[in-house]
């Protein structure tokens, strides 16, 4: 736990999570995460979102301590459980506290926590609210990553809190980033929350770099105090164009498709194209949504089983559709004994925007013909990117 005055009367309040190593029973998380709240004192003490539920009782002991005994509004940015889920214990704590939240929030809290409606108060985009010393202004910013998320701008402090926008599954004992190091965990986030919304976020994007901001205070890992990094970060990772790059998900089950993703993987380098394969047997799938933020194209390597692509690559196929990466080419590599229909199941599965290439399709383990035919694929992505150039 981590308390950190960020500036007067405003305090940072970073809960630990060291050992949670998965979020939503899906994401890895290789570093932990945090939950970060916001305390800031005035004549009206405002909380800024709460803690996951099972780190209640520790958030509950801190918040008792630096509140005084006095809690006016709470402000919930976001109603998924990771920062809602303290909410109940701090109104049965404070009695005569409010939640601040947008309409759509105040409908999700109701759901998830059962909270009360009089003691919710909701606000619209640009609302603004007086605590005392200082107006909080509040700012709607759909989909990062649910529809109800709201941001809130302390325009006397210029710090602005984000919620899940520009944060980092990371445990630390820092409470602010140091750019080189938080820059490959907060993409691994952006990969694996952000990416489905990137045009969602280029407009919110827009908004917050009219805003005068010293610090950007997210509801997990590092705040940032440098917020021109982390927003050009997000500029670069949500803008269309792609990289000369090429992601290789595969699995293989008797060789035929080690053998077939070696030799490929070879043919790009040779062609100067940096190819990034993944063995999905063993593959950190976080770091599999890394690289296919800024790839050009997508090839996947499947045996059939029992005429369809092994499950290990249709999860990847699934995983790929709902990330929604602004890859722009796809093709597969493919091997089947008796007979498959694997091409057509992940092709079908594919966003149709997404051009396919054509596959290498082998009967068997791969010959000579099957070889040229892998050269072919590499030199067509050659050409494919050199277009989009």
């Amino acid at each position: 736990m981590i308390v950190k005055e960020i500036k007067k009367n405003v305090y940072g309040i970073m809960v630990n999570d060291w050992d949670r190593r998965l979020f939503d029973e899906l994401i890895p998380l290789p570093d932990g995460t945090t939950y970060n709240a916001y305390f800031i004192k005035d004549k009206k003490n405002v909380l800024i979102d709460t803690a996951d539920p099972r780190k209640t009782e520790k958030f509950m002991g801190i918040i008792k301590e630096i509140s005084g005994g006095k809690i006016d509004y709470i402000i919930s940015h976001h109603a998924e459980q990771d920062h809602s889920g303290s909410i109940p214990a701090v109104l049965s704590a404070f009695p005569a506290a409010k939640i601040i939240t947008g309409e759509k929030g105040a409908v999700l809290l109701n759901k998830l926590l059962l909270t009360a409606e009089d003691r919710v108060l909701t606000i619209k985009y640009e609302d603004e609210i007086n605590i005392g010393e200082r107006t909080l202004k509040f700012y709607s910013t759909p989909w990062v990553h649910w529809p109800e998320t709201i941001i809130t701008y302390s325009p006397q402090d210029r710090v602005l809190f984000t919620c899940d926008l520009f944060g980092t599954h990371l445990a630390t004992s820092n409470f602010y980033s140091s750019d080189y190091k938080v820059y490959s965990a907060a993409k691994r986030y952006y990969a694996e929350i952000m990416m489905p919304f990137r045009n969602h976020i280029r407009k919110h994007l827009d908004l917050i770099e009219g805003l005068d901001i010293e610090i950007i205070a997210p509801s997990h890992g590092l705040a940032h105090s440098n917020p021109e990094f982390i927003i050009n970060a997000y500029r670069d990772w949500t803008a269309d164009n792609v990289k000369n790059e090429v992601v290789v998900p595969y699995v293989s089950m008797h060789g035929s498709i080690d053998r077939m993703v070696d030799y490929f993987t070879d043919a790009l380098i040779k062609r100067e194209i940096a190819v990034k394969p993944f063995n999905l047997t063993v593959t950190d799938t976080g770091e599999l949504a890394m690289a296919l933020v800024d790839a050009a194209t997508l090839v996947l390597g499947t045996p059939a089983v029992l005429g369809g692509p092994h499950p290990s690559a249709l999860y990847a196929t699934y995983l790929f559709k709902i990330l929604r990466p602004k890859t722009r080419f796809a093709s597969v590599i493919g091997s089947f004994g008796w007979g498959s229909n694997m091409l057509k199941i992940i092709t079908d599965m594919l966003p149709s925007e997404i051009g396919i290439i054509e596959p290498v399709i082998v009967n068997g383990y791969p010959r000579q013909e099957d070889f040229n035919s892998l050269e072919k694929l590499a030199d067509n992505i050659l050409n494919k990117h050199r277009e989009l150039k």
